[in-house]
């Protein structure tokens, strides 16, 4: 512990293969949790109806084995390394030869670069425990998001409290006041806007996910950051929906999921957002 304090190489690269095992794991969390979802959606729908329950196989994020989609070929352990394995089976289920999801490499290397940012950005402390955490959570919620436009509670509550928790034992640099204060004007700053844009339209605008996405990221930047989040969402935002239209992916009409632009934008500012404010004031020079 002592030589990755002093050694901030050796912190990044340890964090960086901390997060393609983590990434290996945050593609389980974003294949089964809408399932769950829905599992656990018709288990109710049935209480509500007063229908006889359904024997249905256990299904979480460790049960059952993750295994091949068209022949049913349980993963092995040295099948399961992060990029490595996709690799060297050359993208391809070893029995049947099926494709296996660029998406997944693709996955684990994007949590170990963040893991890396994260590591080089705030050093060795609790407070990079804390941002790790948020960093792969926030991934998560992006790519669900982006998949079925869902944002789980399972993922989004446990955000919100892990940042008013770091709050209040001093990790955070927010204090606990702003923090409460960001968590509560992040959540009603979107539900007004989505209740303004009901009424003035009939349509809804954005999901309630969205406003616990926003309040969990007021916790963990404080009141004053919210302004530059919902800015730079709205610029992330627009610049990949003119891409995607500009390819043909999106229709101009279709709706597109905003938590992604709030994850991405969110994290930026738990990064460099002081760093952003602070070049944005020295432009103008409002110093």
């Amino acid at each position: 512990m002592e030589y990755l304090a002093a050694s901030p190489v050796a912190l990044i690269v340890v964090c960086a293969l901390f997060g393609l095992l983590v990434g290996s794991f945050l593609n389980v969390v974003i294949h089964r949790m809408p399932r769950m979802m829905e599992a656990g959606w018709r288990r109710e729908a049935r209480e509500l109806l007063e229908q006889p329950a359904e024997d249905e196989p256990v299904f979480n994020l460790v049960v059952p084995r993750s295994r091949c989609p068209d022949c049913g070929h349980g993963i092995r352990w040295y099948e399961n390394i992060p990029v490595v394995s996709w690799l060297a089976l050359k993208g391809r289920c070893s029995r049947c030869g099926t494709a296996i999801s660029k998406r997944y490499p693709i996955i684990e290397l994007i949590t170990a670069v963040v893991a890396a940012l994260c590591a080089w950005r705030f050093g060795y402390g609790p407070w990079l425990l804390f941002t790790l955490g948020a960093s792969f959570t926030l991934l998560a919620l992006a790519v669900i998001d982006l998949d079925t436009t869902l944002l789980p509670d399972d993922l989004t509550y446990p955000l919100l409290w892990a940042g008013l928790l770091a709050a209040l034992l001093g990790v955070s640099p927010v204090a606990l006041p702003d923090a409460v204060v960001g968590a509560m004007a992040g959540y009603l700053s979107l539900w007004s806007l989505y209740w303004v844009f009901k009424l003035l339209t009939g349509k809804e605008g954005m999901g309630y996910g969205d406003f616990k996405l926003l309040a969990a990221l007021g916790a963990w930047l404080g009141w004053q950051f919210l302004p530059l989040v919902i800015l730079l969402s709205s610029v992330v935002g627009l610049v990949f929906a003119l891409s995607m239209m500009a390819t043909g992916s999106v229709k101009r009409d279709q709706g597109i999921p905003f938590g992604p632009y709030l994850a991405i934008a969110g994290w930026i500012a738990l990064l460099w957002g002081e760093r952003i404010v602070s070049s944005y004031l020295g432009l103008f020079n409002l110093t």
